[in-house]
Formats: structure tokens, sequence, C-alpha cells
């Protein structure tokens, strides 16, 4: 059976097409991008081409449990029920907290929020989105009177001036990418400009990089402002029939951008670089601002949003074809989690507690008994309040706040300390299931089912195809088990998650005669087989746009009380916390192109974890040199807050005294990897999303200690490591890990030869380079290789990992082959570039040598950069003096 659902990943939302197994408990036997889908028309990358092999079934949350105890579900919802009523009568209704998840169905965040707000009587509803969207949303509501995102991804292949700020795209979004690198090829002269302090793949197409200086962004844009009123390309008749504040605004941009030199000084980029972006600006109309983390996860992160959205208001680019600020999502369902009121700053359908009447409004239509008055607590605060005792019973749902939230040791604290911690999740450990009172067994994408909202306003189906596991249940059942446990069953009793969503459509259009954006009330009566069968549709979907609504403003029409925008006059600011002595480094933080948040789905898929196999901080090489760090040697990095120990990985890619570090690894996988341990709980006073692109750390060589690599079966961790990080095989797994006691090893043999009782070991010491390898077998099967070296550079072989728990004995020579790490002929590929097709660094280089000298040729000898295109940048790297964009 075919069908088509929609990726779990990231915000651009792509339709996938799967065909179930004849057995469908074997989940499914082809997994395809859906060529229909207006958001990725058939191409995936290399996440969601491997979804198949995400639905492993190994530590899967398959039953509720209570204080470690196995129990129906009618004993953890009537506990559940039970405990937050006698909270609410004891301590009021804000003792009680959902943290919710862009991971989870506009259908689940609906019911969640409706129970909170309109019965419980707490807004202290949040999200995981809170961390990655929330300044984009004010940034939107104070310019237009809504969180209303203007574009569409068509506008970013029509512009002719794409600016992209604090986006790596190339890897965070990759098949938006690859369209906008097709759109490039077809119109060479489109210009694209990329502003990051980063030199990351997504430059492989940029005509002009600003690596900026960390949180400087603000100042472009004021001065982009600034040069559209000197070089006359303001729009004085839309600027005068459709916004508020100009004058107010531009003064203040003027102030602090007054020209070239002085916003050079401050961003730390050259004059003729400033004045060529301001050049391209003030000639080309079709400009699109694309941004993302960069700008948000900053404590002036709103400002940096509105100093955008001011440019284009001044310049009357919003509302038409290849035109406007765009803020692309990071989460499969950060919009549709916006749509319902799933911040804790929000009520319902795109009203907040300050819209007019909509408290009553809501609560008439809810026929709510208990409706929250004011906003709840946004995230960082949520936590805080829970170790202060003033939230007692905390709800998590489809996140992983252990590793998300920054001030690891804060939230640990918190989770600690609350009276009765409810994790619902498809996995029984994460970093966060460890502090759970109660768990819950939640559906994975592929059982669940329901809808997610993409980048662009696109609402999508995510279809349960798959048969549930064990007693996993849809977030919004459980949630309802519980309402009616509390007696509010009749409000409730939804029989499908068709009923929701036409509930949720009905409130989009309740009273709301255009008064505001979001309004889906043509499904308010959706059948449910149309419901079933519902295509791909970007909201406002209503009677007069019954086919959706490609681009919001087209008419210059707002949702402030005047229909007319702001201007928000914007003051430059620094990040809260500047490097000093004791803190000389600017930590940046961000994703990896292969995985994906806290790696719950992608750490399960082995192929996922070639590329890049081990979380590392990358460093300027005249820093590393500075501090006598090597390539690949261990870092200690510390904050105020925590440390964190990782691989050095050298790179001019970021600017001298700043680091990057990816945020994916956890407990789970590697031993000091939470980067957000090392980051403050510094937040947008507007938005309150966290700085988590900016903090100051130290840097030491971890020395003294030598290097090594099990390949095994995953085994327990020994005590005493200095470093160990678990990276995924086919066959099992490779462990790599750093000491200084001999006794670690010891450990490590016993706890091999327990696993696998009756064995041998075999043994080759090389006196020179200091290298041991041990290979252990039981009736001549390898059951474990085991190397240790005094260097940190060490020889991973791919062929290896492939021998390790075959099940046929090996003879003498294979078994030689096993200590020296290689057999004869065997092909050594490299390191990963191509996920897709598995294609390594040493491949490419041989074909290029042997006359493959462009992306085309390669693509057509070795496959590489043919399907998903993410590694194309990777590859241009390889190849002499490349100038070709390959579509």
């Amino acid at each position: 059976m075919s069908a088509l659902t929609t990726c779990p990943y990231c915000g651009v939302g792509c339709g996938v097409k799967v065909s179930v197994a004849e057995q469908p408990e074997n989940g499914f036997s082809s997994l395809t991008g859906d060529d229909s889908h207006p958001a990725n028309f058939g191409r995936l990358c290399v996440k969601g081409s491997n979804l198949k092999d995400t639905l492993v079934h190994e530590d899967r949350l398959l039953t509720p449990r209570v204080d470690g105890q196995d129990v129906s579900w009618q004993e953890a919802t009537d506990y559940i029920a039970e405990r937050i009523q006698r909270v609410v009568e004891q301590h009021g209704p804000d003792a009680f907290a959902f943290y919710l998840s862009g991971q989870i169905l506009t259908e689940d965040y609906y019911v969640a929020n409706k129970l909170a707000k309109g019965f419980i009587g707490t807004a202290n509803v949040d999200t995981n989105s809170r961390l990655c969207m929330a300044s984009a949303v004010v940034g939107y509501k104070r310019a237009f009177g809504s969180d209303t995102v203007p574009c569409n991804y068509e506008d970013l292949e029509k512009c002719d001036l794409l600016i992209m700020v604090g986006s790596n795209a190339a890897w965070t979004h990759p098949i938006l990418f690859q369209r906008i690198a097709a759109a490039k090829a077809k119109r060479p002269k489109m210009k694209v400009v990329v502003i990051d302090p980063r030199k990351t793949a997504t430059c492989d197409i940029a005509d002009l990089h600003l690596a900026i200086r960390p949180g400087s962004d603000a100042a472009i844009f004021n001065f982009l402002l600034a040069e559209s009123e000197r070089r006359f390309v303001t729009n004085g008749e839309y600027i005068k029939q459709h916004t508020n504040g100009f004058d107010a605004t531009l003064a203040s941009a003027q102030r602090s951008a007054p020209n070239a030199k002085t916003v050079s000084v401050h961003c730390g980029v050259s004059e003729e670089d400033l004045e060529r972006l301001a050049t391209w600006w003030a000639t080309t109309d079709k400009t699109v601002s694309f941004y993302s983390q960069g700008v948000n996860q900053s404590s002036s992160g709103v400002d940096k949003c509105n100093a955008i959205i001011n440019c284009h208001l001044a310049t009357g680019r919003i509302g038409q074809e290849g035109m406007g600020p765009f803020s692309i999502t990071g989460q499969p369902n950060a919009m549709g989690g916006r749509e319902v009121g799933g911040l804790a700053n929000q009520l319902a359908a795109h009203m907040d507690f300050a819209t007019p009447n909509a408290i009553e409004l809501v609560q008439r239509f809810w026929q709510a008994p208990n409706m929250a008055q004011e906003n709840g607590l946004k995230a960082i605060d949520m936590f805080q309040a829970v170790e202060q005792g003033k939230i007692k019973v905390l709800w998590i749902m489809s996140t992983n706040p252990m590793v998300s939230l920054p001030d690891t040791e804060q939230v640990r604290r918190a989770l600690e300390k609350c009276e009765l911690v409810i994790v619902s999740d498809c996995k029984q450990s994460t970093d966060t299931t460890a502090y759970a009172d109660v768990l819950l067994p939640a559906l994975p994408w592929s059982e669940k089912d329901g809808t997610v909202t993409n980048s662009e306003r696109r609402i999508s189906r995510q279809r349960g195809l798959l048969p549930a596991r064990g007693e996993a249940k849809a977030d919004w059942w459980a949630i309802c088990q519980v309402a009616g446990a509390m007696g509010y069953q009749s409000a409730f009793s939804y029989r499908s998650v068709h009923d929701i969503f036409r509930e949720h459509a009905a409130l989009s259009g309740f009273e709301n005669h255009g008064k505001r954006d979001f309004d889906i009330s043509l499904f308010s009566n959706i059948s449910e087989q149309a419901y079933q069968d519902l295509l791909p549709i970007q909201w406002p979907v209503t009677k007069e746009s019954p086919n959706g609504t490609a681009r919001m403003f087209t008419d210059g029409r707002f949702f402030t009380a005047d229909r007319k925008a702001n201007f928000i006059p914007i003051d430059v600011k620094e990040p809260q916390i500047a490097p000093d002595e004791d803190w000389p480094f600017v930590l940046n933080t961000g994703r990896v192109r292969d995985q994906w948040h806290t790696m719950t789905r992608t750490g399960d898929a082995a192929i996922l974890s070639r590329h890049i196999d081990q979380p590392y901080v990358e460093i300027h090489p005249q820093d590393a040199a500075a501090l006598s760090i090597a390539d690949h040697q261990l870092v200690r990095l510390t904050s105020l807050y925590g440390e964190a120990v990782l691989r050095a990985k050298l790179s001019d890619q970021v600017l001298p005294k700043n680091v990057f570090v990816p945020i994916h690894w956890t407990r789970q996988f590697a031993s000091q990897s939470v980067v957000s341990s090392l980051i403050p709980q510094i937040v947008d006073a507007l938005s309150g999303q966290p700085e988590s692109k900016h903090a100051v750390v130290n840097l030491q060589p971890v020395e003294n200690i030598r290097y090594g690599y099990l390949v095994s079966t995953a085994l327990e961790i020994v005590e005493g490591f200095e470093y160990w990080c678990r990276v995924p095989t086919d066959f099992g797994e490779r462990l790599e890990f750093a000491y200084q006691d001999e006794l670690c090893m010891a450990e490590l043999n016993l706890v091999i030869e327990a696993a696998s009782p009756g064995g041998e070991w075999l043994e080759y010491e090389n006196p020179i380079n200091q290298h041991v390898r041990r290979v252990y077998f039981v009736d001549g099967v390898p059951k474990a290789v085991l190397l240790t070296q005094a260097t940190p550079n060490l020889p991973v072989s791919n062929w290896l990992e492939e021998q390790v728990l075959q099940c046929e004995a090996l003879t003498a020579n294979e078994r030689l082959a096993l200590l020296v790490g290689r057999a004869s002929g065997a092909v050594d590929k490299g390191a990963i570039v191509c996920s897709c097709f598995q294609v390594g660094e040493k491949q490419i280089l041989q074909a290029i040598e042997s006359g493959q000298d462009s992306v085309a040729k390669l693509g057509e000898a070795l496959q590489c950069g043919t399907n998903c295109g993410s590694c194309i940048p990777e590859i241009k790297q390889l190849l002499p003096n490349i100038v070709e964009v390959v579509s």
C-alpha cells in the first residue's frame, strides 16, 4: 500500500511517499520523496531519505510507568489527574505546566492548550519552539499586528537578491537550499548574500559573505535602511499609505549606522563589502531577507527581526512575488503550535491575552469553566519556577530539555525538585526521561496522525500509517483521558484526530470576520474522508480563498488596529556577555548536516553518523596554535555554568577568538558533550528566547592521555574514561574513548569478555608508535576490535566495522587482517562526504585525479551529489578552482 505523509524533521515540511510492507509491523518497504508536494517536489535530504532506518524498536517506551513500575493507562491517567487536581486545589492552577514541542502535531497541541488554559486555568503552556522561533514571532507581531509569514518558497527562487542571515540552510534546510541553488544556476545574475560569523556550506552559492562580528546583525539592516533613504529607494507612497512610525525609525537607524565606515568597525567587515551590499539592495526590487536562529537566538533577537522588516516596509518590498522578510522555522510543526496557542503568551488561534475580547471569545467557544486570564511562564522562567517550587507538576511532551535548554545544571535541579514530572515520549532513555516520575508511551512518526504546518504556512498531513507498538498512544488521546478523569469529559470527548482539527478550524473563524490572520474556517465542517485526503495547503483557507493563500499583505493591509504596519526604531545592542581575559572565546552553536535535534531519531540510523560521527569544537588554527591544540585532540571547554570535553576541529571557517559546537550529542551518546551546559539563561526581554548563539568560554587541551576505539556491540560504559562517544554502526557500535588510567582498559576487557564468554584475544603492539591492537574471538568469530594509541588521529576503517559481529569464523589470514586493520584490496573510502550513497573523500579525490573534474562528472561516476545535493558544497571544496553551480 502506497501512502503520502510529511517528513518529521525541519520546517521545510517535505512530502514523503511510502509503501507499507505486507506485514505493517515490519515498517515500510520503500520510502521516497513525494514529487507532488510543493515543498520538495520529490527530493529528500539524507535525514528524510533514511527515515526507514529510524523506525527501530530497541529502547521504545511501550507501557505507561509510574515510579518505575509498569501500569495500565487507566491507572496512569487517573494518577496524573488526581495529582494535578490536588496540586491545583492546594496551590492554584499555575502550579501546573505543560512543556511541549514542535515535534508534536497541531491536534495534540490544540488539546493540551485547551485543557491548560480553558479548564485547569493556567497559561503555563510553553514549548521548545521558544528556543528557535519566539523572537521571529514577536518581530512579526510588532510590525504586522500578527504572527504572519508573508512569503512562500517560490519567492526564494524568484527574487533577484537573497540575503541569508544567521542561517546555514545548506545543512539545516537542505532541500530548500537546493531549490535556491537551482534557481541561481538558471539565473546567474541572481545575487546571494550570506551574513554569518562562520563560513558555512551555505556560502557555496554566495556572491558575498559578510563574516560579521557575532551579535552585530542589526547594524547591517539599520545601515541598509539609512542607505535606502540616502539612495532614494524608500517608497514614500507605500510608507504613507500603509505604515506608521517611519521618521523615528529612520532617525534611529541613521544615528546607529550613519555610514559604511562606522558599520564596518562595529561589524568587523570591510567598507567595500558593505557598499556592495547597499548597492545591490538599492538596485534590486525583488529582494528576500531569509533569517533563522543566528538572528533569533539573541538577547536582542526581536529587534534584529524588526530591523530586517523595517527595510522591507521602507522599500515596499513585501506582499509581492520575490519580496519579503522570511523567517524560516527550525522544527516540523513550530508554526502549527503557534496557530493553536502553544506558547505561554498566546491564547489560541493567533489570539493573545491582550487581544481585545479574546479571552471571553475563546471561553465562550470552548465553554471553558476556568479560563486563564494572563500570560503564563515562558520556558526559562518556567523551569526556574519549577526549581523554586512554584510549579509542582510538569508535563513534558516529545522534547529533551535536559539537552536543549541553556544552563543544564539548573534544569537538572528543577526536575529533581519537581513533585511530579510526567514525560510523554516514544523512547525509554533520554537525558530527560531519567528524571520522570511518570512515563507515557507516545506514538512516533509513522504511527501518529494529524497535521503540521511548515515555514510557508502550508498545512500538510502527517499520517499514521503503521500500527502502534505496544500500548503507545497519541498525545491528544492521553491528554483527553486525563481531562476526562478530571471531570471534563464532555469537552474532550473527541473520537478521532479529525474531530480536533474541525474544532481547531472552527475556532480560527469564530467571530473573525477578517480581523485575524489565521483563518482555516473552510475546514470547520470537513468530512473525515476529506481530512484523510487533505492535500498540502497554505492558510488562510476561507470561503473567499478556498485554495489557500500564497502570499500575505498583497493589498498593503495588516492586522493592526488601523490596518497599517508599524516601523520599530532599533537601537543596536551588544550581546549581554562579552569575552574577557578569563573567558576569551565567543561560543556559537548550531547543527550539523545529518543529525537532528538531540538525536532521539537520527541517532538510531548508523548511516547518519558517518558524515560527522562525534561532537567537536571548531577552532581557528591560530587560536589552536597559541594553545598547543592539535587537530582531533580533546579540548575542555568551560564557562561559569558548566563544561564540555570535545574533539578539536581546526578550521579557518570560524573567526579568531570564536568557536563553534554542534547541539546534537546527548549523554546517551557522549560523556560530556551537552553544549547547553555552557550557556547562560540570558533571554530576549520581549520574546523570552535564549541567547544560545552567544556565550563566553575558555579552552584547554586535554593532555597526557591515550586515545582509542572499540568496535563491538553496545556495551556498558566503564568508569574512568576522560571521554567517550558512541557511534552506531550497521552491526553494533564504535566506542571512541580517551583515558589516563590503564585500569579503564582492564575493566573494558572484562566487560567484553563477560558479554561473550569463552573467547580468546589476539594482540599486536607497535613499540615505535605505541599502537596496540587487540581482537577478541569466540570460536573464530570476531566479537570486538580494540585499538589504543598515544595520538588523537585514529585509523578508523569502514571495512573493519563491517567484519566485527559476523556469524562465520575467520581464517588465519582474515584474523591477521583484523589486527592490521584492513584486508588486502579493501577499499578505503576515507571520510564520508555523500551520505546518501556513502561516497568518501578518498574516492572523490581518486575520481578527480582520473579526470572527473566537475560536480556533474563526479555525480555520473560515483552518484555523489545526485540525491539531496547537500554534499555538493563539500565536493566543490575538493575540486580545484571550481566555479560551477549545479542544480
